[in-house]
């Protein structure tokens, strides 16, 4: 292992000003069950070491998975190289840290990690056994547990030294069914790193009850519907723009919330927010990669923009602060949560006497234009009648404007989880879109 105050003595003998280490240590579990039997079983541990260094102003980054102290002329001299050849202008400085960092609780669970790994087989092997009776309709079935354990240390010379330990587990399954007319498919999951949570009865018949319900899916007669959006079909939409959150989209002119800071761009109904102290999430972090402290931040207030999602470089350039959002050398969120409201979903489809129910868009990234807003998306769910979930449907489009959708938010559901597209929500009500169909 590389002796870290070796590498900063070194640097700083050969001209650097201040040296800043980032180092990350991964251990993945990957298990796939495939028809009742183990397809994969897969242990992979990796670690990355990343080095900044300043000299003059200027920054230059090197990152590594060789660690070790014969490594450390090498890599300061490849540095050396590397900053004369910086033609930037913008000043750039190593963090020195700030007074306080959030305590982490609940973001790293050892039960989960020194467990048994035959615990974490049979209950893949039990998911999917669950789902091939669940229903003759079922025809293939592929049940998947994986986990994750990762370590972050960041330290510098100005005296910064932080750590954080997270991990974090899913259980999920895909399944296709077959009534000889029709075939559908659908997969969910599980996400936590307590193994209590993870309850394949109760998953397996919500899988297999979404697909065998689906069969049949037509398409409805084109024009304006009341929707309502479940909380995973609302987590792809929200995937596809939160990256107009970020200060630096908005400062490149790639993001339509540029200059809409403290304007309206939802009802009242919208509250979003970038927690990095969610319980049980990997995402969650005490420190971004730069060393700036992360904090619980409202992104969209009662459906007011509150704050851009900044980094050092960003906030230096609009003249405020860091918000700890500087991850993998750009700006990103944490756990993005649009936060829930205190009806169930079931109270929102009931109070609609025509409209749809969408479970699931497609085609987010590729129909969803960041900049100007506007999304077209091939969508499937559910005819809603006298407030009541009917036939379902299949080959139509909704499409809107993002901003739009946000403000037609009319009610916000309490069923709020964290989905595989790593975004935490519930289902929402929304005034009528357009609908693409028959």
């Amino acid at each position: 292992m590389m002796s870290f105050d070796n590498l900063f003595t070194r640097a700083k003998e050969k001209g650097f000003d201040d040296v800043q280490i980032f180092l990350t240590g991964n251990r993945d579990l990957s298990i796939e069950v495939f028809e009742g039997e183990t397809e994969k079983y897969e242990i992979a541990d990796t670690t990355s070491l990343t080095i900044k260094a300043t000299k003059d102003g200027k920054m230059v980054t090197f990152v590594t998975e060789v660690i070790n102290d014969s490594e450390i002329e090498f890599i300061v001299d490849e540095m050396l190289k590397n900053v004369e050849i910086i033609t930037s202008t913008d000043k750039s400085e190593i963090y020195a840290g700030d007074p306080e960092y959030q305590k982490m609780t609940g973001m790293y669970n050892k039960e989960l990690e020194d467990m048994d790994v035959k615990e974490k087989i049979d209950i893949a092997k039990n998911l999917d056994e669950l789902i091939q009776h669940e229903d003759p309709k079922v025809k293939t079935v592929e049940s998947q547990y994986g986990e994750s354990s990762r370590t972050i240390l960041l330290q510098n010379t100005k005296g910064l030294k932080l750590t954080d330990h997270l991990n974090s587990g899913y259980l999920g399954a895909s399944v296709i069914v077959n009534d000889g007319k029709d075939q559908r498919t659908n997969f969910d999951a599980i996400i936590s790193n307590d193994f209590v949570d993870f309850q394949p009865k109760e998953l397996s018949a919500e899988i297999v009850k979404t697909a065998v319900d689906s069969l049949g899916a037509k398409p409805v007669p084109s024009k304006k519907y009341p929707i309502v959006f479940d909380r995973n079909a609302t987590s792809i939409l929200l995937s596809a723009f939160m990256q107009i959150f970020s200060a630096e989209n908005v400062q490149k002119d790639m993001s339509l919330l540029k200059g809409k800071l403290e304007t309206r761009i939802g009802s009242e109904k919208v509250n979003i927010a970038d927690d990095p102290f969610r319980k049980k999430s990997s995402l969650s972090r005490s420190f971004d990669d730069e060393g700036v402290a992360t904090k619980y931040k409202m992104l969209v207030e009662n459906g007011i923009l509150k704050t851009y999602l900044h980094n050092l470089k960003t906030a230096k350039k609009d003249g405020v602060k860091s918000t700890g959002n500087g991850f993998r050398g750009s700006v990103d969120a944490t756990n993005f949560t649009l936060l829930p409201g205190d009806k169930t979903k079931e109270e929102l489809i009931g109070s609609l006497q025509e409209g749809l129910y969408i479970i699931e868009v497609q085609g987010a990234h590729a129909g969803a234009n960041p900049v100007s807003g506007d999304f077209s998306l091939q969508a499937m769910g559910f005819v809603i009648r006298d407030g009541k979930q009917a036939e379902p449907v299949a080959l139509i489009t909704v499409a809107s404007n993002f901003i739009d959708f946000l403000t037609n938010i009319e009610d916000v559901a309490n069923d709020i989880k964290t989905t595989i597209y790593g975004i935490t929500c519930p289902s929402v009500k929304v005034r009528p879109l357009s609908v693409s169909g028959l």
